[in-house]
């Protein structure tokens, strides 16, 4: 299902703490402090000309995120830019001078971080983050997981030294658990998601996420003319999107938000021109986008900067997911997950029907840009990936 976005606040500026957060200038910190981390590198973007032309496209390139950091998906941005900053900005109250990432190394601050205790909720691969992050610091982390989560996700946060600790319940329960505990134990919630009142911490992953845009966009020849992004709360989509709009690129490229038609939280806000929280509904094999209330920095920049936005069946994830694992022609394998091809399952939805294809003008002039989100959770669980995350 597709609709497009025909929301009042279409096309209306970003918020300013939201733009300062997402644009150039802010990207450019978000750079200089990953530097000081050695696994930091670009993740790769490929061609897939042959599938490109059986959806009558120009082209299609894939960013793959399976790589980046050694962690397996795009969250590795977030949740370490966020924890890095997080701990800079302690120090700095506790020194009294600023504290930049250069002395990361520095026993003052590892002495500091040794105090601190990071905590959020996670499906899988912001909670890896997380304590990647807390791990290269040198500070506790503690990750909340839904009853759902799949062992081989809990595994790899555990493998980084992160405590573990099962809810009851979907992702917003442990969303609430997480906060709880933090709250009654003084630790701080490192949440990927944002409500009234707590936006700071959110945005710093958001900014994380701007750099796989940025990456993106610096290796196309030209710029997209369509982009499909996936999501859950809707903070990776926004990051991307507000990064995306803030750059002058003219005409601007056609966002389009893809969610699983059993938790389209953003679909349903659409509809309803307000944020809001559905019902939870049958487990999905998209298990990371499986959320039911939008993260309201999310909401509230996709309401101004997509173009459309749809869901897409489990069968239409698990398709997608083949196709990037069996590729036609001489385009690349793609390790993915359903979450992780679900951006390109979007796609191939909207392709096969000719009113959405006109809707969004995804002709033999379309230049599509996709990313794969994660790779294949079966390889989540290694022990000493996350060596390489060191600073």
């Amino acid at each position: 299902m597709l609709e497009p976005n025909i929301h009042a606040m279409r096309g209306a500026p970003l918020d300013a703490e939201d733009q300062g957060a997402l644009d150039a200038r802010a990207l450019a910190d978000v750079e200089a402090l990953l530097a000081h981390c050695p696994a930091h590198r670009p993740t790769p973007l490929f061609a897939l000309p042959a599938l490109a032309g059986a959806l009558g496209v120009a082209s299609l390139d894939a960013k793959h995120e399976a790589p980046r950091f050694g962690l397996g998906s795009f969250k590795a941005l977030g949740g370490v830019h966020a924890v890095i900053r997080l701990l800079l900005d302690e120090a700095g109250r506790r020194l009294g001078r600023e504290v930049s990432a250069a002395e990361l190394r520095d026993p003052a601050l590892r002495e500091i971080a040794a105090t601190l205790t990071v905590g959020c909720a996670t499906a899988g691969n912001h909670g890896r983050s997380v304590a990647a992050g807390a791990k290269l610091v040198g500070c506790r982390a503690v990750i909340f997981v839904p009853s759902g989560a799949s062992e081989a996700r809990i595994a790899a946060i555990a493998n980084l030294g992160a405590e573990v600790r099962r809810v009851a319940g979907n992702y917003d329960d442990a969303v609430a658990a997480a906060g709880r505990a933090c709250a009654a134990e003084g630790w701080t919630v490192v949440s990927d998601t944002s409500w009234p009142g707590y936006e700071r911490i959110p945005r710093l992953v958001m900014q994380g996420y701007t750099v796989m845009a940025a990456e993106a966009l610096r290796a196309l020849q030209a710029a997209p003319t369509h982009i499909f992004l996936q999501a859950g709360v809707g903070g990776y989509a926004a990051a991307v999107a507000a990064h995306v709009s803030l750059l002058g690129i003219r005409p601007l490229p056609r966002i389009v938000v893809v969610e699983p038609e059993r938790a389209a939280c953003l679909f349903e806000s659409h509809r309803a021109s307000a944020s809001i929280r559905i019902a939870p509904g049958l487990p999905s094999a998209m298990g990371p986008l499986e959320c039911y209330e939008p993260s309201l920095i999310g909401w509230r920049i996709l309401a101004r900067t997509a173009s459309a936005f749809m869901t897409i069946s489990e069968e239409d994830a698990v398709e997608a997911k083949q196709r990037l694992a069996a590729p036609l022609g001489t385009d690349p394998a793609l390790p993915s997950s359903e979450s992780g091809a679900a951006g390109l399952a979007g796609l191939i939805a909207a392709c096969r029907m000719p009113a959405f294809r006109e809707a969004l003008g995804l002709d033999g002039e379309a230049r599509i840009l996709l990313f794969n989100t994660e790779g294949d959770p079966a390889g989540l669980s290694t022990p000493g990936s996350a060596a390489t995350c060191t600073v």
